[in-house]
This record gives structure tokens, sequence and C-alpha cells, in this order.
């Protein structure tokens, strides 16, 4: 049976489709700009964060403005893409995209063309809100946009192209700040996003908003409530979670080592999940990956690697780690993406879209505060293993959908 089939079935929802008037050749054409704005998101999110502390040791803010500048920028994701995400199932994608990569210029510009390192905390809080309303507008279009048989490698480009960010946005942020200081930095990031939006203006054509049923809150609830959404949401979580905190607990595991090789470290579990996400997409589309397996395989291999960091010696088990997790945040990722667009129909995919990014989020901030809180009171390796943990038991929501797939009920 083919992987959607099996996907439907475990989840028992309608499989959202292309828009079917626009030719294939076209729609292939059209994610290219979808696939850099993905890149904004990541690349401006983490060029900035990396380099904030910088910014408050010479002397324009103290250690809790520090974070809160790192704070707001995750705030305002969280509570505005669920709104975002119902608008752009309300307008259509493209309007809400195109304002989302507009207002992202905006709050660069405001810094660059100033200089007022007062208006750093406004532009985070700019550019977070700016993110709300592009990402989920981003993934519904991509869904819309690809038939089914190829939203695997769809997404799989996707996060490519977001972890491509995360990887390159420190390096290259630290270099624009050295070169010119933070206003360089912005003015980058706003030609950045201007030139994304432009392309997309010009390359993405809009595709109409769907005719919705009225849906009461019960209808709501009962939606978020099906595996169909739960299960690829809990994924995106803790996929999140492990990635997030391996990128600032590694190099405390390792810091014996220096910082070049907790460095490397960090790079080695970036680029892992980079690379692989594009392969994941292409395997599940292909039949020999399903969604439901995939995604428990995923965050498995997340738990094995967060128990290789704690307990093996840091030479040997940093670089375990860092590929352990690389490979299974990649894994689960691709296919927690592939999953939601296959169990939500075509005039929910923002909504749904959204909504998952708040899941996606929590883990983000839940994964780090779960383990400097078990570290505080332990060891490291005793919230390392805490993490571990808290993956391993994650992994039955998926493998249930997978047993549920096998035995056909």
């Amino acid at each position: 049976m083919p992987v959607g089939a099996d996907d439907a079935e475990v989840r028992g929802a309608v499989t959202a489709g292309p828009d079917p008037s626009l030719p294939p050749a076209t729609r292939r054409r059209q994610v290219r700009p979808l696939y850099a704005a993905g890149f904004v998101t990541a690349f401006g999110a983490h060029s900035v964060a990396a380099n904030l502390g910088g910014y408050t040791h010479a002397g324009h803010a103290s250690l809790l403005t520090l974070g809160v500048l790192l704070a707001v920028y995750d705030g305002a994701e969280v509570v505005l893409k669920p709104v975002f995400g119902a608008l752009t199932d309300r307008i259509g994608p493209l309007p809400v995209l195109l304002a989302g990569l507009a207002g992202f210029w905006l709050a660069c510009i405001a810094v660059a063309a100033t200089g007022a390192p007062a208006l750093v905390g406004v532009a985070r809080l700019g550019q977070g809100a700016s993110v709300a309303a592009f990402s989920p507008a981003a993934g519904t279009l991509l869904a819309r946009l690809r038939p089914a048989g190829s939203r695997g490698r769809t997404f799989g480009g996707y996060g490519a192209a977001k972890g491509l960010g995360y990887t390159l946005g420190p390096l290259l942020g630290g270099l624009l700040v050295w070169l010119g200081g933070y206003r360089i930095l912005f003015a980058a990031l706003g030609l950045l996003a201007a030139a994304v939006c432009l392309w997309a203006a010009l390359t993405v054509r809009a595709v109409p908003p769907l005719p919705r049923h009225r849906a009461t809150l019960a209808d709501a609830v009962r939606a978020f409530a099906r595996p169909g959404f739960l299960v690829p949401t809990v994924t995106l979580a803790a996929a999140t979670a492990a990635l997030s905190t391996g990128v600032g607990f590694l190099p405390v595991r390792g810091a014996a080592l220096g910082p070049l090789v907790t460095g490397g470290m960090v790079a080695l579990l970036s680029a892992t999940a980079t690379v692989v996400q594009p392969y994941a997409g292409r395997l599940h589309d292909a039949g020999r990956l399903p969604a439901a397996a995939g995604m428990a395989l995923g965050v498995g291999l997340a738990a094995a690697g967060y128990v290789g960091a704690g307990w093996l010696p840091p030479v040997a088990g940093l670089p375990v780690a860092a590929l352990l997790i690389g490979l299974g945040t990649g894994l689960a990722t691709t296919l927690g993406f592939t999953a939601l667009a296959a169990a939500t129909t075509p005039d929910r995919l923002g909504t749904t879209m959204g909504a998952a990014e708040v899941g996606r989020e929590t883990g983000d901030a839940g994964g780090p505060l779960l383990v400097g809180a078990l570290a505080a009171g332990t060891t490291v390796t005793g919230g390392l293993t805490g993490l571990a943990l808290l993956l391993a038991a994650a992994t039955a929501a998926p493998a249930w959908a997978a047993r549920r797939v096998r035995t056909g009920r």
C-alpha cells in the first residue's frame, strides 16, 4: 500500500491536494522563493540572537534585557502564529507571506537607518511578528502547490533551507557585526527579506482561499485532538527540543575540550540535520519510509544521542550525539510537516500549520529549560538523561500510529 494511503488510514483524514489550476512545472518553480523565505526565518533569528551578547557587553543593556531581547522574538511567534495561520486560510497564503516579509524588512530597516540601540528590542518584536505571519503561509503554499506524492521532498527541501540559515546565521551575522556593527547586520537582513519578498511577488501565483465549512469551538477542539494533528505536533515539539538543547548544552558537556571542538560539534549537528531532510523526504515519497515509523525512528535516534552525550566520555560521546541528534531531528521534522499536510484539508492548512508551530516553539523553549533545571539540581549528565527519557516517551505517539498502519485499525 502506498505511503500516502497508509498515512491517511492511520489518521482517517482527507489528504490535501495541490491547487489543480497550476501546471506541475509552475508549481516546482514557485517553491524556490518559499525555500528562501524559510532561510530568512532561520538566518534572521540566529544571526541576531547569536550576536546579542556582544550588544550587551558593549554597554547597551543588562543581562536581564538580553534575556528579554532573546525571548521577545519567540514570544511573538507563539502568540501570533495561530492568528496568522487562521488569516492565511481566510484571505489566502500569498498576501500573508508578502506582508510578513515586508514587515520583516521594515523591522530591520528601522535599526539600520537610525542606529538607535533602543530600537533593537522593537525590531526583534517586529521580526518575530513578521515570521509568525510568513512561516505558516509558506507552509500552506508548499502543501498546496505540490502534489501529495512529492510533499516529502518539498518539506525536506524547506527544512534544509531553514537548517542552512540556522548554520550560517551565527557565523555570517558575527562577520557582519565585526565589519560594520549592528546597523550593517540589520541592513543586510532587511535587504535579504526585501529581495525574497520581491521574488515571491513576481514568481508565486496567488492561490485563492478555499470555501470553508462553518466550525464551532467544539469542532476545533476535536480537530486538534485528532491523531493526524497530535502525532506530528508532538513529534515536531520533541525534535525542536532536541535540536535547541543540543545547540546550548553539548558545548557545556564538552567544555573541557575547548570552544573550537564544541563549536565543531554544534556545526556537525546542524549540518547533519540540514543534509538529511531532503533524503528523508525522498524516501517517504518513494514509499520506503512511512511517516509514522519515520517520526518514531527520528525521535528515538535523538533520545539515543542524548544518552551518548550524557554517559560517554565527551571526546567520544559528543560526535556520536551530534550525528544521532542531527539525523533524528532531520527525519522527525521533515516527516512531521509532511504528515501534517497529508492529514489536513486544504481549507484548514494555515490554521493547522500555525497551531503546530506553537508546538515547535514550546519544544524550542521547553527542552533547554528542562535540561537546565535538572542539571541545576543534579549534573549536566542528569539533565541530558532526563531529556533522553522524555524523548523516548515521545516516541510512543508515532509508534502507536505506525502500529495502527500495520494492523489496519
